[in-house]
């Protein structure tokens, strides 16, 4: 674009529609239908602002997942460590058992 040339704003050019509430609504496609060199930076603008504000959402999603998450965690692991604790009986050996009723005995 020479010097001193105006770029078409996009609110003045066809491919651009506004609504009643104020959005536009973008029907150009940068494979396709570009007016102007500087459309594609646009488009690229308004794209990584569409990305971004979904990843946005998705860490609001996920700061309200955390509190039940951890719970879950909590929940899961005093699961395991009852079942562990329920089943220690049988991974113990009787002569290891008897070895330490001597040791008690002794002791006493």
């Amino acid at each position: 674009m020479p010097f001193g040339a105006k770029m078409i704003q996009c609110k003045d050019c066809e491919l651009c529609e506004t609504d009643a509430e104020g959005k536009r609504m973008f029907k150009c496609d940068p494979f396709s239908n570009i007016k102007e060199p500087e459309c594609i930076a646009k488009w690229q603008l308004i794209r990584l602002d569409m990305l971004v504000a979904s990843y946005q959402g998705m860490l609001r999603w996920y700061g309200k997942l955390a509190p039940i998450q951890d719970k879950l965690f909590k929940y899961m692991e005093r699961e395991i460590n009852d079942l562990d604790e329920t089943e220690r009986w049988k991974l113990t050996d009787p002569e290891e058992k008897d070895d330490e009723d001597e040791t008690e005995e002794q002791g006493l």
